[in-house]
Parts: C-alpha cells; sequence; structure tokens
C-alpha cells in the first residue's frame, strides 16, 4: 500500500504509510473568490480577542501541546517497535494481520498529531509554537514513514494467489480485502523495501518546495495600499484582495488589481523555481515508480482512467463558446466599453442587500439541508453546538476556508466569515466536506475512513445546490433570482471552466518537464496569458498582470488536484438534480455514498449514487445547463 497521503491543501501530499490516496482534511482552498476577510480600517483582532465560542476546539484533538509532545514521543517509541518486525510478513496470516492493524492504529495517531499541528498554526501563523508543531509534526510523519516502508514490498513479495487464501482463512483479514486488491494492482509500482524507505524520507525535502511558497506568499511578501471606495487608505492582503475586486467602484478594482500583482512581479523568477521544483519532484517520483507519465502516477493509485482527465479538458474546450458568449453578456449587465479579468468578480446585475450573519447562516443550513434528513441534520447540529467551526478572521490566521480534522474526531472548518451572502454558501460547502468526514468516519474502519480527493467535491457543491434551491423556492424576488442565477453561473464559471483552465495549465507544467524543457517565468507567463485569452474570449480585455496569477495559485503544489473540483461539481449538479426530482430513493443512494470512504472506488461510488464519471456526459450535462442558466439570465434583462 503506497504511502498513503496524510492531505492538507497546505502541505500538498506528505506520504504516510497507509494508502495510495488522500487521507481527507479536505482543506479545499475553494473560496468563491478566494476571498474571506474584513476591509473595515480598523484593526484586524487578534487570537486572543475571539469570542471562544466562534473558535475551534482543538482540545477534542489534545488537550494541551504537553500532551501532544507525550503522544508524539509514544508515536515514534511504537513506529520503531512496528519496525522490528520487517521481514516477517510472510510467515503467516496472523502476522500480515498484526501488521497492518499495528500499522492502522500507529497511523491513526499520527494523522491526528499533525493535524492538531496544522490547525494549531493556521489558528495564528505569527505564533512560533503553531509553526514549530507544524514542521515537527511533517518531519515526523518522513521519519516514521521511512521506518515502515517495508510494509508494501513485502506483502506484494507474497504470491498473489496465497494472498487470497489468507484473505479467505483468516476473519481480520477480509476488511483489508479491498485494500490489497489495490495493492495488488500496483505491483509493478511499488519499489523493494529499501528504495521505498528512501523516497519516504524524501519526501521530507521535496516538501520544500510548497513550505517555500507558502512562507514567501502568506508571511513575507509585502503587500503595497490602496484606496477604498471610502477614500480611506487600505493595505492589501490575499482576502482583502477577493473582497475589494467585489467593489462596485471600478476605480478601486482596477487599482487592486494593479496593485495587487505588482508585489508579485519582482519574486517570478523565485516562484517559477518553487512550481519548477515542486513539479520535478512529481515527475521523478513517476519515473522512479515505473508510471508512463506523472498524470497517470496521481490517477492510477485511485483507479481513475487517464480518460476522465482528458475528457474534462476536451468537454470543456469544446464549450467555450458559451463561457465567451457570457463574458459578452456581463460586459452588456455592467454597461462596460470592455470587459476585464477585474471585473469578473463583482456582480454584474444589481445586488440584493441580504446580509448573512453568522448565527442567521447556521439556521439557513439546517433549513436548506432538511432533504438530506434526520442524521445529516443531527450531525449539523453537533457541528454548530461543539466548536467545530473556525468562524472569524484573526491576524495571522489563515485565509480561505477548509474542512479539516482527524479520523472519528471533529471534522472542524476554518472560515472567515463576513456576514455575506457568499460567507454563507462557503460554510454551506465546507460542511458538506465536514459531514462526508463524519459519516465516513461513522461508518468505516481507518482503512477505510478517508474519501479520495476525485470525490472530495461532490458533497460540498451538492451543499451549494441545495441552498440555492431553497433560496430560489423560499424568497419571490426577481431581483434575488438573477443574482442567484449569476451566482449558478459563477460557480459553474469558477468550478469547472477555471479550475479546468487550472488543469490544462498543470498538465502543461508537468509534460514540459517530461519532456526535458525547463520552467522558466517567462515561459509559465506566456502560456498562462495565451491560456486565459482562450479560455475568456474576445470580450475580455486582458491586462499584462494576469500573466502572473499562476505565481499565487496554491492548488499548482498538490500535483493533479484543481481537476477534481470540476468533476466534482459535475456529478454534484446531477446528484442535487436527483435528490430534488426522485427524493427518498435519491437521498438514500446519496447517503450511502457519504458514509461509504475509500472503502471501493471513486468512479464506482459515483456510479451507485447515480453518476458515471468515465463518459463525458456529466461535464457535456454542466456546460448544457451553464448554457440554460444564459438563456435564463437573459429572458430576466
Amino acid at each position: 500500500m503506497e504511502g498513503r497521503a496524510l492531505h492538507t491543501s497546505r502541505k500538498g501530499e506528505v506520504r504516510v504509510f497507509v494508502e495510495g490516496r488522500a487521507l481527507h482534511t479536505s482543506r479545499t482552498i475553494y473560496t468563491k473568490g478566494d476571498l474571506f476577510m474584513t476591509i473595515e480600517a480598523q484593526k484586524v483582532p487578534t487570537r486572543a480577542e475571539q469570542p471562544p465560542d466562534y473558535t475551534w476546539d482543538l482540545s477534542i484533538l489534545f488537550t494541551d501541546v504537553a500532551s501532544w509532545e507525550q503522544e508524539l514521543a509514544a508515536v515514534e517509541h511504537d513506529a520503531r517497535a512496528l519496525a522490528e518486525l520487517q521481514g516477517s510478513l510472510s510467515q503467516s496470516s496472523s502476522r500480515l494481520l498484526e501488521v497492518l492493524q499495528r500499522r492502522d492504529a500507529l497511523a491513526h495517531r499520527l494523522y491526528k498529531l499533525y493535524a492538531y499541528a496544522g490547525h494549531y498554526k493556521d489558528s495564528d501563523s505569527t505564533n512560533p509554537v503553531g509553526q514549530a508543531l507544524q514542521e515537527r509534526a511533517g518531519s515526523v510523519v518522513a521519519r516514521i514513514s521511512a521506518t515502515v516502508a517495508y510494509i508494501d514490498p513485502e506483502i506484494l513479495a507474497i504470491p498473489e494467489a496465497t494472498l487470497n487464501t489468507w484473505v479467505a482463512a483468516e476473519e481480520g483479514l477480509q476488511i483489508y480485502r479491498y485494500a490489497l486488491d489495490k495493492l495488488n494492482r500496483q505491483r509493478a509500482h511499488v519499489r523493494s523495501a529499501e528504495v521505498e524507505s528512501v523516497m519516504a524520507e524524501y519526501s521530507d525535502v521535496t516538501r520544500a518546495a510548497y513550505e517555500t511558497f507558502e512562507m514567501l506568499v502568506n508571511s513575507d511578501l509585502v503587500m503595497p495600499s490602496i484606496v477604498d471606495e471610502h477614500g480611506a487608505t487600505m493595505q492589501l492582503s490575499h482576502a482583502r484582495y477577493g473582497r475589494l475586486l467585489e467593489s462596485s467602484d471600478r476605480r478601486v478594482r482596477h487599482d487592486t488589481f494593479k496593485a495587487y500583482y505588482s508585489a508579485f512581479r519582482p519574486f517570478r523568477n523565485t516562484l517559477a523555481t518553487t512550481l519548477g521544483a515542486s513539479v520535478r519532484a512529481n515527475v521523478l517520483e513517476a519515473r522512479m515508480r515505473g508510471y508512463s507519465s506523472a498524470l497517470e502516477a496521481a490517477l492510477y493509485p485511485n483507479e481513475i482512467p487517464l480518460s476522465v482527465y482528458h475528457n474534462l479538458i476536451s468537454t470543456v474546450e469544446a464549450n467555450l463558446h458559451r463561457n465567451h458568449r457570457y463574458m459578452e453578456i456581463r460586459r452588456r449587465l455592467m454597461g462596460l466599453d470592455e470587459l476585464r479579468i477585474y471585473d469578473l468578480y463583482t456582480q454584474p446585475v444589481p445586488t440584493v442587500a441580504l446580509e448573512v450573519p453568522y448565527p442567521e447562516a447556521r439556521t439557513m443550513m439546517l433549513e436548506s439541508l432538511t432533504p438530506l434528513g434526520e442524521a445529516y441534520g443531527k450531525a449539523l447540529h453537533q457541528s454548530f453546538n461543539s466548536r467545530w467551526i473556525d468562524v472569524y478572521e484573526n491576524v495571522g490566521k489563515r485565509s480561505g476556508a477548509y474542512s479539516g480534522g482527524a479520523y472519528r474526531t471533529a471534522p472542524y472548518i476554518l472560515l472567515n466569515y463576513q456576514d455575506r451572502l457568499d460567507d454563507a454558501f462557503t460554510l454551506a460547502h465546507e460542511l458538506g466536506h465536514s459531514m462526508h468526514s463524519f459519516f465516513t468516519w461513522q461508518n468505516q474502519p481507518f482503512v477505510y475512513g478517508d474519501y479520495t480527493i476525485f470525490v472530495a467535491e461532490v458533497a460540498s457543491t451538492l451543499n451549494e445546490a441545495l441552498l440555492t434551491d431553497y433560496l430560489l423556492k423560499q424568497r419571490d424576488d426577481e431581483a434575488l433570482r438573477r443574482m442567484l442565477l449569476v451566482q449558478q453561473l459563477e460557480d459553474i464559471r469558477r468550478t469547472i471552466l477555471r479550475q479546468t483552465m487550472f488543469a490544462s495549465f498543470e498538465l502543461m507544467l508537468h509534460q514540459r518537464v517530461e519532456a526535458g524543457e525547463s520552467l522558466t517565468s517567462e515561459a509559465l507567463c506566456a502560456h498562462y496569458y495565451d491560456l486565459v485569452a482562450k479560455y475568456h474570449g474576445p470580450a475580455v480585455t486582458l491586462d499584462d498582470e494576469i500573466a502572473f496569477e499562476w505565481a499565487r495559485i496554491p492548488h499548482f503544489y498538490y500535483r493533479f488536484y484543481v481537476y477534481q473540483y470540476a468533476t466534482g461539481l459535475s456529478a454534484a449538479l446531477a446528484l442535487s438534480r436527483q435528490i430534488i426530482d426522485q427524493g427518498q430513493p435519491a437521498i438514500e443512494r446519496y447517503l450511502r455514498f457519504l458514509s461509504s470512504g475509500s472503502s471501493r472506488s471513486s468512479i464506482d461510488l459515483l456510479r451507485d449514487a447515480g453518476v458515471d464519471m468515465t463518459s463525458p456526459a456529466p461535464i457535456q450535462a454542466a456546460m448544457d445547463t451553464f448554457d440554460a442558466l444564459l438563456n435564463q439570465l437573459e429572458q430576466l434583462q
């Protein structure tokens, strides 16, 4: 079982040792515009100034740092004991079962350690304690992965027929049947114990590319100031950038866009180097494991056909004329002679003044997600009442939003809530992730207690679809309907079209390195600029600064992650339609999907829920929905 990825979108993939897939903390930095931070002129509050009820309770993981330290020492001790069983797996079915069970128990504990460290740091990155915990946790993950890297090669040294006999005869091994079948699929790609150990240790080095990017962009990059709509001077931040691009004042949008990218321009060569190092690490690992490409190395362990990735890009690009049409409609709605990229984040139709304070958003979640049943509603109540959610911004807090936590603890949510309807949709999104984790953790053993990245965005975007349906039914307001139509169009544009553009760019990055070409900042900027032009069409006039956008996108460090936003929304649109149209039968299929974790392949899980992602049909259906929404919007003009 190739190193299980203890996934945080912040870390990319840190190899643990349980299975070649993402161990969910979903760390979805999906932010409906990349932004959630107050822009008031007053000082951002410190962590100590936050009301405790609106912060997450990390004591669910560990009571304090001292208990974390104690557990870390115990885990390292138990890892050394597990390492002493090297060479014994072929002795008997009972020894194999013992090693697998001890590995799962150790991974579970390590998962909690890593989650605590990451959440501690994300609460306030200015706190050196959190920084140190995260750094140590990452190093321990790499070390322990190396000490137990012998397990998969030893299992694969056992003849497949013998493994099948043992699984049939040893009751405890039967739970591992699917995991062992997946491992057998990878016989050609798992190396010797010695090589696996070296590769596991090497992960402690390869993560440096993303860490350098993160520290430069989030900590060291000094943002310039602009003058806001009210005449106040305000220093930009990553979160404020997105909020200011939503301004109705085009001068503010223009100044924000120009100033923000002026901060990246001096570091373009450094950022090209860090991104290039990350891509080269992916390509090197793929070659060492005998894959034909880095793309195959990313998709094959989760049984995702390469055609799924290529179908996505080809189907979306065959429908780009629909996005070009949308850009032209936006230009007309906004009354502009020319549309710019910085005009795409503000409402093209009159905004409905709909303030949604966090307490109201909680009520909205409970009501809009009622169709998902009593058990789902009970879990939602628990998330709100048990301090699973870190709600508001503070100094040093990680920007954006994500769902995290650890197996059978709390599926934590980080927000930077600003009392807007967009923030309510972000809450619905992250609750989808957390409920997926919650039901999986409640119903699956640790070995299947995660889910692949491929299905990670289904539950989150389905929640958003149900919230939209709820608002359209509950509020008879043509202006709100027009705004929600635009929001649905924007969801598809940003989550399918934009993420597919990212997927195309990421594929290019890896193909260039695989062909022996360099990734200079000049080459990256030129290709990215052309790609933006292709996806947006003649209605959008591009500013030179858009060529630097690649430099700020953390997802390019996550190894073929972003395409799954697009496939996930396509599946979610289909499933939400089934839930609304079919009722209970579709709901039951969906809840089984949420509870299944990674106990079967992602393709099979989605097919059983009602969507076949091996076909271009779901992507084309999403594009058809996009076109239908455009028609509705034009009718309301």
